[in-house]
C-alpha cells in the first residue's frame, strides 16, 4: 500500500523560508507526477506546484519565483523550498503522487507564516 509522509512544516515569520519534504513507500513503480497541494483557513485545497518525471514544473501564480518544487534522489520523493513567506502562504500542505494512474494524498504538514 502507497503511503506518503510529508515533513518539515512549522512557524516561521514573512519573509522566512521553509523546506517541505515528502517520500511515497509502498510501490515499485515511479510516480508520473509529484505535486504540493495546500488548504488555507477557510479556503478549498489548492494546487501549488508540481512536477513530472521528465522534469516539468508548474506552479500557481502565487507562488511562482518563490518556491521551488525537485524530486529527490530516493524515488517518488519529493521537496519543496519555500522563500519569502507570506501569511497567505499560512495553510496545510499535501504530497501528491500519481502512481500508475492513481493518485495518492499525504495526510499534510502545517505551515503558518506570521506577519
Amino acid at each position: 500500500q502507497v503511503q506518503l509522509v510529508e515533513s518539515g512544516g512549522g512557524l516561521v515569520q514573512a519573509g522566512g523560508s521553509l523546506r517541505l519534504s515528502c517520500a511515497a513507500s509502498g510501490s515499485i513503480f515511479s510516480a508520473n507526477t509529484l505535486g504540493w497541494y495546500r488548504q488555507g483557513p477557510g479556503n478549498q485545497r489548492e494546487l501549488v506546484t508540481t512536477i513530472t518525471t521528465g522534469g516539468m514544473t508548474n506552479y500557481a501564480d502565487s507562488v511562482e519565483g518563490r518556491f521551488t518544487i525537485s524530486r529527490g534522489n530516493i524515488k517518488n520523493s519529493v521537496s519543496l523550498q519555500m522563500n519569502r513567506l507570506k501569511p497567505e502562504d499560512t495553510a496545510v500542505y499535501y504530497c501528491r503522487a500519481v502512481i500508475m494512474g492513481i493518485e495518492y494524498w499525504g495526510k499534510g504538514t502545517l505551515v503558518t507564516v506570521s506577519s
